[in-house]
């Protein structure tokens, strides 16, 4: 991979990579994990260029470098007034286990389908459809919210 190709998949990822660890790490800790990743692959440069799914590795590296006991956070600083969303939704999203909370970020908060989920958290499409699923589900009833359909 030339210096330039680096460039090119740094400008391709980071944002995708940025969005997709925010849910995941929370807003105190992902720069640092979009950091390590893309130091790991500075360092790591061929294997980067040979992989089918780049994002999705550098994704783990990023989580697995940012493991914290501290509770994830979306906003540095708790916000007085969110526009547009549900009061609840936060703290309900943070009510979810960590794999539900990643899946639902990723699925509605980035746009990813279920298999790049998968690839990017190692589980099958059909897992990441339950763990979403499970989620929405107790969101739902967290916030009242009533599906007609469930």
């Amino acid at each position: 991979m030339t210096g330039d190709d680096f460039e090119s998949l740094v400008v391709a990822c980071v944002p995708r990579l940025r969005r997709a660890l925010l849910g995941a790490v929370g807003a105190e800790r992902v720069d640092d994990a979009v950091a390590e990743a893309l130091a790991w692959a500075y360092s790591h440069q061929v294997e980067v260029g040979n992989m089918v799914n780049p994002i999705g590795y550098l994704y783990r590296v990023g989580q697995s470098k940012s493991r914290s006991r501290v509770p994830v956070r979306v906003f540095r600083q708790e916000p007085d007034y969110i526009p547009d969303i549900e009061p609840g939704l936060l703290p309900a999203l943070m009510s979810l286990t960590a794999m539900q909370r990643t899946a639902i970020w990723l699925a509605h908060g980035c746009g990813w389908t279920h298999a790049e989920i998968g690839e990017v958290l190692d589980v099958t499409a059909s897992t990441v459809a339950t763990h979403v699923a499970r989620g929405m589900r107790r969101l739902r009833l967290e916030l009242g919210v009533v599906d007609a359909h469930h």
